[in-house]
C-alpha cells in the first residue's frame, strides 16, 4: 500500500494517478462500519479494474475547529489506522493534513480538488458522511457535485443489536471499561502500542515483575483497574494481568498520569526500550489501595488466576 499525505492547497494532477475506487471517512478504530466502506471500496475496484483507495484526514476536524468534544484521544492514531487499512489490501491510502485552510473549502471545491482531480471514479462512503464547509456537501448532494464525472456508491447503516456501529460507541465502551464488548463493533480486540520504560520495580520484589508500558497519549486508554490482557512482545503473543492505575497501596500522591503495568505469564526476558502491543480482554475489577503488601500479593494472585481461567475458557 502506498501512502500519500496531502497538505491543503496541494498541487497534485489527475494525471499522476490511475483512476481509483475510493472510500472516504476518518474511520477512527477502523470498526465493522469502516471495513465495509473499505471492502465495498476494494470489490468495486476489483470489478471495475482499477485501484482501490482510502481518503481519511488527520488530525481529527474537531481538533482544529475547537469543537466542544475535541478528539485529541484515538481509538486507533494514524500509525494504527495504516496498519490496519494496509491488512485490508488497499493500494492507496491518502492523508489529508487537516487545517482552518481546508475545512473551508466548499462542498464543490473539494470534489473538484479531492475527488475528481485525483482521478477518482467511483466514491464509496458511509449514509452519513459529509464534505465542505461546515459539512454542508452529504451522500445526498454528491450527484449534484460529481458533474457526472464519477459513479458512487453509498453504504447504509451497520448494526449491532438495536445501536448503529460507530466511534462514538465504541468511545464510550472503551471508557467504561467495557472491553468484551468491543470485539462485535471492531471486529478485534481493542489494542494499545507503547514502549516498555523503567519503572519502580516494586513487582518483582513481591513475585510478580511487571512491564511498565508508556502508552502513546494518543490512544484512549480504558479506566482504572486490573484487565486480563495479552501482550505482543517481538511477534509473539503472550498471556498476562493488566493495572491500570496510581498505586495507591504504595503511593499517598497520585500522579498526572496512571501506570500501565503488565504482569506477562511465564515469561522472564528483559524488554526495555521495546514498543509492545497491549490487547485488552477482560475488565477483572475496579483499582481499589490494600492495607498491606500480603493482602496486595493475595489480591494479585487471585487476579492472575481469574485471568488464566479466562483464558483457558476462551481459547483466545
Amino acid at each position: 500500500m502506498e501512502v500519500i499525505t496531502i497538505h491543503h492547497p496541494h498541487n497534485l494532477q489527475k494525471e499522476d494517478f490511475e483512476p481509483m475506487a475510493m472510500a472516504l471517512g476518518y474511520f477512527d478504530g477502523v470498526h465493522l462500519g469502516h471495513q465495509r466502506v473499505i471492502q465495498t471500496a476494494k470489490s468495486v475496484a476489483k470489478e471495475k479494474g482499477i485501484k482501490s483507495a482510502v481518503m481519511t484526514f488527520d488530525p481529527h476536524p474537531s481538533v482544529i475547529l475547537r469543537r466542544e468534544v475535541q478528539h485529541v484521544e484515538y481509538i486507533t492514531p494514524l500509525e494504527e489506522k495504516m496498519e490496519l487499512v494496509n491488512k485490508l489490501g488497499i493500494d492507496y491510502l491518502f492523508v489529508v493534513k487537516f487545517s482552518h485552510q481546508f475545512a473551508d473549502l466548499l462542498p464543490q471545491e473539494f470534489i473538484d480538488q479531492y475527488i475528481i482531480g485525483l482521478n477518482v471514479v467511483h466514491l464509496i462512503a458511509g449514509f452519513d458522511y459529509s464534505y465542505g464547509k461546515m459539512g454542508k456537501g452529504t451522500m445526498e448532494t454528491i450527484s449534484f457535485h460529481s458533474r457526472g464525472k464519477f459513479d458512487y456508491t453509498t453504504v447504509p447503516k451497520l448494526t449491532n443489536g438495536n445501536e448503529k456501529v460507530s466511534s462514538t460507541l465504541i468511545r464510550s465502551f472503551i471508557k467504561e471499561g467495557k472491553m468484551l464488548e468491543l470485539n462485535s463493533l471492531l471486529g478485534r480486540y481493542y489494542t494499545t502500542s507503547g514502549i516498555v520504560i523503567h519503572g519502580d520495580k516494586r513487582g518483582r520484589t513481591i513475585g510478580f515483575p511487571t512491564a511498565n508500558i508508556e502508552i502513546h497519549d494518543e490512544y484512549l486508554i480504558p479506566p482504572l483497574g486490573v484487565y486480563s490482557v495479552r501482550i505482543l512482545v517481538e511477534d509473539l503473543w503472550y498471556e498476562g494481568v493488566c493495572n491500570i492505575g496510581y498505586k495507591p497501596t504504595f503511593n499517598k500522591e497520585q500522579g498526572h498520569k496512571p501506570s500501565v503495568e503488565v504482569h506477562i505469564f511465564d515469561f522472564n526476558k528483559e524488554i526495555y526500550d521495546q514498543k509492545v502491543t497491549v490487547e485488552w480482554h477482560k475488565h477483572i475489577r475496579s483499582e481499589k489501595k490494600f492495607s498491606g503488601i500480603d493482602e496486595l500479593v493475595a489480591q494479585i494472585e487471585r487476579d492472575k488466576l481469574e485471568s488464566l481461567s479466562y483464558f483457558e475458557k476462551n481459547n483466545v
